[in-house]
């Protein structure tokens, strides 16, 4: 834990979230709220932090948005959107980190004058360009780093390579990190005849995750839900060209051949193709990357942004 921070441990956190945990969690959230006594409470994802913090009684909250929760976990069923709806109501503030989640919230009921929007951002010294000679090899590297779970499209971008590698041989694919889709995903690799033009890193520490952005020559998120991917922020800040699927949230961040591109979100015959137009624009690259870094710089600075956090506080204590 970092100084001053400290972690307290309590009913929940323990196991995977059911409802029928709910009465009990609630329970013990009161008595920890009541121990430390709190100025206020930030909590997210809607329908299961938020949700607890609401039921506590206690005000004021921040809730805060995670991206999937209002992108995709609201439209499971209507008990969802009832308790989205519950919950953003009886918030004292709402906040996320994109403008299409925020548009969601209103919907659901949340005052629209209690709506804080920033993108949390990352160290922009820790994460910057390498020099275009330390990192370009005679491969041309795809880089991701998303977790291999179904919302976030790591089995497209395998299928995709296979389509790529059969058309070039100059390619090869990073994946790091690991998720409940390993089996499928090695399975496509494996069958597609490119497993062995693929390297699987697993988990690294985000100290070292620099040095392997820096492998890399296009970074790929074909995720089919997010906010403003720290991820994407990272690749960004490192100069690297973006290649991501068309939902809104990356596109507020991507343009379209300016710091890098967007493709048809869960269609692997489309990413295909839009990796082998970006390596045909390999000369380009550096351009595209210092386009990224600007981006990062305009709009991805923590230092600058977690300004906006602390504002949304002051705001929230004050609220009656």
């Amino acid at each position: 834990m970092p100084s001053r921070v400290e972690q307290i441990q309590w009913a929940g956190g323990q196991e995977l979230f059911r409802w029928s945990d709910v009465p009990r969690l609630t329970l013990d959230l009161k008595r920890v709220i009541n121990e430390i006594k709190p100025d206020l409470i930030h909590a997210g994802p809607i329908q299961t932090c938020a949700f607890l913090a609401v039921l506590s009684g206690f005000r004021p909250i921040l809730t805060m948005s995670w991206g999937f929760d209002l992108m995709q976990d609201v439209d499971r069923n209507g008990w969802w959107r009832w308790v989205t709806r519950y919950t953003l109501k009886r918030s004292s503030y709402f906040t996320s980190d994109a403008q299409v989640t925020s548009a969601k919230a209103i919907a659901y009921g949340m005052d629209p004058n209690r709506v804080v929007v920033f993108p949390w951002g990352i160290d922009l010294k820790r994460f910057r360009p390498k020099l275009p000679a330390i990192r370009r090899q005679r491969s041309i590297v795809l880089f991701c780093n998303r977790s291999w779970e179904p919302r976030y499209g790591v089995d497209v971008l395998a299928k995709a390579f296979v389509k790529v590698a059969k058309e070039r041989e100059d390619v090869s694919l990073l994946l790091l990190g690991g998720g409940s889709q390993a089996h499928t995903i090695r399975q496509i690799l494996v069958s597609g005849g490119v497993f062995e033009r693929v390297q699987m890193a697993g988990q690294i520490s985000q100290t070292v995750l620099p040095r392997w952005i820096h492998m890399a020559d296009i970074y790929i998120s074909p995720s089919h839900v997010d906010g403003s991917s720290v991820s994407l922020m990272e690749a960004l800040a490192c100069g690297v060209p973006a290649l991501v699927s068309d939902i809104p949230a990356n596109k507020e961040w991507v343009s379209e051949g300016i710091n890098g591109w967007l493709f048809p979100d869960r269609d692997a015959g489309a990413l295909a193709e839009k990796i082998l137009a970006a390596m045909a624009q390999r000369k380009k690259f550096t351009q595209i990357g210092r386009a990224a870094r600007k981006v990062a710089e305009e709009r991805a600075d923590w230092k600058k942004n977690f300004g906006t956090l602390l504002k949304a506080y002051e705001q929230v204590v004050q609220f009656k």
